[in-house]
């Protein structure tokens, strides 16, 4: 059995919706799934555009990368293969698009607010990664403030 290294990239889709933090997940009825939008580079591609062109494919949205969040990290079998793979997400925010763009992937593009996106996606990795999203989006805002109080 041979072992193999994959690559992936996604992304942490977020808004603020009346001073409230809202997330962009991809479902699938059946079976049950709730997930971050991520996949696989083309030849060439960065992870970077990996995730953007990933995140618009699969949930409709144009975004932009705000920062790097972290990677997963995850072991499989397929055809006889030990598979490693590692996903690497970036804290997005969304500059177009719609949710009802998505293609075919996922039944459904849906915002949860936090503690509703934590409780439904289907990976603990995932909702690890959104956790650290959070303190991402916390940081980012803190130094807009610095930034903000320091040009008075």
């Amino acid at each position: 059995m041979s072992v193999e290294r994959h690559v992936s990239a996604g992304g942490v889709v977020f808004k603020e919706d009346g001073g409230q933090l809202k997330f962009a997940l991809c479902g699938r009825f059946t079976p049950k799934l709730w997930a971050l939008p991520k996949g696989t580079p083309k030849p060439g591609e960065s992870v970077e555009q990996t995730a953007i062109r990933e995140v618009a494919e699969e949930t409709g949205l144009e975004v932009s990368i705000c920062a790097p969040v972290g990677s997963i990290n995850y072991w499989f079998r397929a055809d006889n293969n030990r598979i490693n793979k590692t996903v690497h997400f970036f804290l997005m925010s969304v500059t177009g698009g719609s949710t009802t763009l998505h293609d075919a992937e996922f039944d459904t593009v849906e915002w949860f607010p936090t503690e509703e996106a934590l409780r439904v996606l289907s990976y603990k990795s995932e909702g690890q990664i959104v956790q650290k999203a959070i303190g991402v989006i916390g940081n980012l805002k803190n130094e807009r403030t610095i930034l903000n109080s320091s040009k008075g």
